[in-house]
This record gives structure tokens, C-alpha cells and sequence, in this order.
């Protein structure tokens, strides 16, 4: 069995893995959590000191790719693992939810997260149905983006994705000396509470469009997909200024416009057929 030293060592420059281990901050993350009985997803454990915590509060499924941290985590946790409070699976997260889905009932995301595929399964979270909250830590840019809201500048597709099911916020910044090694950023824990899913990849595309240059005009933007004139009814429609930027628009607003969008596709779609 390998050190901690030489299995942070391994992790962190194989999967990017900074290991948080301050332990007052691991107490705020169990206090920042839903207060309910609900079993609780964690991905990449690491050394599994969160998880030490997080099985003492609830039923917790964790993922850990890394084939020799995963070792470690059986030794580790030997009796939660018999007595049936930790399930570990020794397997990489992203592929396990593509072709089975995380688990088959509604639980918490727990995790600190590597920071390099971090986008990437918050997206998949406020995806998932099953997932109810996702309570994370991440780069604080990162952050930032997921919890900004509307007229912020820091507003983005990913705030309105967040914003469309659920409510975010940032709930502390760390400092990078809190981990091993530590970071040569910022980190802070993300909370999103959600209320729904997304279900809608055609809204994603819109949005890319929507945003692909945020200090440009909305309607320009969105001229580069779409007929002009279609724009300007829908925000003559909406009654929106023709100068608003991208972070200046609401959540809705972004509803609105792409149902209009989608709309008229439909009817050009039903006369073509006739």
C-alpha cells in the first residue's frame, strides 16, 4: 500500500487532482448541505477526506477513477463499505453516466471536483433528473459563471443554464494553501438547488450563439444564425432595445426568444410539407 504522499503525488499529476485538506473547510460543505435524508453522489474521493464525513451524515455512492487511490479507498473504508453506508466504484463517472446514469434515485452531488472536467459534469448534473442539488468544489471562474445572474458581467450561457433550473450561489472561496498540492488558482464551493432539468440541447446551441461574443449586441449575435428580420420582430415583440448585451438579458428573455425561433421554425416547417 502506497503513502499519501506518493498517492497524491500519482493523482495529482495523472487526473489534475488537488486534495482538499483543511478540515474546517470540509466542515462547511457537510453544513452547506441539503437538509434531508437523500443519498449523496461523490466523484473522485481521492484520500476520501470528505467522504469520511459524508458517511457519517448519509448513504453515499462514490466514484473514484484512479485505480490506485481507489485501493486505498477499500482499505480505507473497509467497514462503511460492509456495512453498506459506502458504495465505491471503481470507475471513471463521465462513462458510467453515459451508458447507466449515476443512480436510479434522487440524490445530492457532493464533490470536490478536478478542476479540468468540472464544466463538464455540472452540465451533466443539471441534466441528470435524479441529481437534485449539486454542492461543489470548482475554480472560482468557474464559479462564478454558474451562480452570476442577469445584468452581472460575468453573466454567460452556463448562469442561464443554471438559472433555467435551479438557483445557485457561491458559498465560500478557498484559498489555494487549503489543498495538497495546492492550486495555482482560487477555488470556492458551488451550490445549485435545483427545480427542474434541463431536457432542451437545441436551447444550449441558441444560447452558444446568443453568447458567442458577450460584449457585442445580442441581436448581432444572434444575426449570425439567424435572418435578421426574424430578430428584430421578435425583440419589437418583446419589446427589448436593440443595444442589449448578452448579460443584460434575463433568463426568460432567452426563453422567449428561442421559443419565438422555434416556433416559426415549426410553421415554415408544416408549409413545406403541404
Amino acid at each position: 500500500m502506497k503513502s499519501n504522499e506518493e498517492l497524491i503525488g500519482l493523482a495529482s499529476k495523472r487526473y489534475g487532482q488537488n486534495f482538499l485538506k483543511n478540515h474546517s473547510y470540509i466542515q462547511k460543505i457537510i453544513q452547506a448541505m441539503p437538509k434531508d435524508n437523500l443519498p449523496i453522489v461523490e466523484i473522485g474521493p481521492g484520500l476520501g477526506d470528505l467522504t469520511k464525513e459524508l458517511v457519517r451524515a448519509r448513504d453515499v455512492t462514490a466514484f473514484e477513477v484512479d485505480k490506485r487511490l481507489c485501493e486505498h479507498l477499500i482499505h480505507e473504508f473497509e467497514l462503511p463499505i460492509r456495512e453498506g453506508r459506502l458504495t465505491l466504484k471503481c470507475a471513471d463517472a463521465i462513462e458510467h453516466w453515459e451508458q447507466k446514469g449515476l443512480l436510479d434515485e434522487h440524490y445530492h452531488l457532493v464533490a470536490n471536483l478536478p478542476y479540468y472536467i468540472a464544466t463538464n459534469l455540472i452540465l451533466r448534473a443539471l441534466h441528470d433528473p435524479y441529481c437534485q442539488s449539486i454542492l461543489t468544489m470548482v475554480q472560482k471562474e468557474v464559479a462564478i459563471k454558474f451562480s452570476a445572474k442577469p445584468t452581472e458581467r460575468n453573466f454567460s450561457a452556463l448562469g442561464v443554464l443554471a438559472d433555467s433550473v435551479g438557483e445557485g450561489k457561491i458559498c465560500f472561496e478557498v484559498e489555494p494553501e487549503a489543498f495538497v498540492p495546492p492550486p495555482k488558482v482560487t477555488s470556492a464551493v458551488l451550490s445549485i438547488v435545483k427545480f427542474s432539468s434541463l431536457d432542451d440541447l437545441g436551447f444550449e446551441d441558441f444560447l452558444k450563439v446568443a453568447f458567442s461574443q458577450p460584449r457585442k449586441k445580442l441581436s448581432k449575435n444572434l444575426n449570425l444564425r439567424y435572418q435578421k428580420d426574424r430578430i428584430i420582430k421578435i425583440f419589437a415583440d418583446l419589446e427589448l432595445e436593440d443595444n442589449i448585451r448578452p448579460h443584460e438579458a434575463a433568463t426568460s428573455i432567452y426563453h422567449q426568444i428561442y421559443n419565438a425561433l422555434k416556433q416559426k421554425d415549426n410553421e415554415d416547417e408544416r408549409k413545406s410539407r403541404k
